[in-house]
């Protein structure tokens, strides 16, 4: 997934993740190795259990692994303590997840400020009007997520996950809980950013047709990956 001489954005080296104790442990992830160039879409299918939302939480630094090396922008994750892995992933990762995620008694406003105020950034909530703006949502800057549908809170979650301007954006299921319209909308808008921006893409869906549109497509089964798709460039 990467060229000769291409440095990957992503790198994964036989990763393995084992969850739960006792009787109930489940070894999730298998020697699991990737790696993804920088400005790419990566898709990631397969049945329910067999890892692939793991994978993302891996990449996304939200769980440590066993065994084996991560490595996302050059940061080996291994030589991170968790407030190092916090601050990087504020810094260079945007999350965007199947359930919102929205801060209910925030407005879109604020919700999409938040990374940014985090951060430190003194102009937060100028780059959030913008943010929505070009997500389509300037005229919604004082709702609440209650006052939203799911298509629009989707909308909100994605410009707060790209408001600090990360290398990559993971996104779970993102049209999990829309209606085939919408959720045909949000991916079109996903994928339009993800180039616009350059950013390195990396998506979980149940959804082949959706993933189908990113450049590579990757199955998963087992906590291992069966094989790969490479989209073949469009002249």
């Amino acid at each position: 997934m990467t060229t000769p001489g291409q440095v990957p954005v992503i790198e994964l080296q036989d990763v393995n993740l084992t969850l739960g104790d006792g009787a109930s442990q489940v070894h999730v992830l298998r020697g699991m190795s990737l790696q993804v160039a920088a400005g790419k879409s990566v898709g990631i299918v397969g049945p329910s259990g067999s890892g692939k939302s793991t994978l993302l939480m891996v990449m996304a630094g939200l769980e440590r692994v066993d065994s084996g090396k991560v490595v996302l922008a050059g940061e080996d994750f291994s030589r991170l303590d968790e407030d190092g892995l916090a601050a990087f992933r504020g810094r260079n990762i945007g999350i965007v997840f199947q359930s919102f995620h929205l801060i209910p008694n925030m407005t879109a406003l604020e919700n999409v400020a938040v990374p940014l105020e985090l951060a430190g950034d003194p102009g937060a909530f100028e780059k959030a009007q913008v943010e929505l703006e070009a997500v389509g949502l300037g005229d919604r800057l004082s709702h609440y997520p209650s006052q939203m549908s799911g298509g629009e809170q989707q909308r909100v979650a994605m410009a707060r996950a790209l408001a600090p301007d990360p290398k990559i954006l993971v996104a779970d299921e993102p049209t999990g809980n829309l209606d085939g319209d919408t959720g045909q909308q949000v991916a079109d808008l996903l994928f339009n950013k993800q180039r616009e921006r350059g950013t390195t893409l990396v998506l979980v869906t149940h959804d082949p047709s959706l993933a189908e549109q990113c450049d590579i497509m990757l199955r998963v089964r087992a906590g291992e990956i069966e094989g790969q798709t490479v989209r073949q460039a469009v002249a």
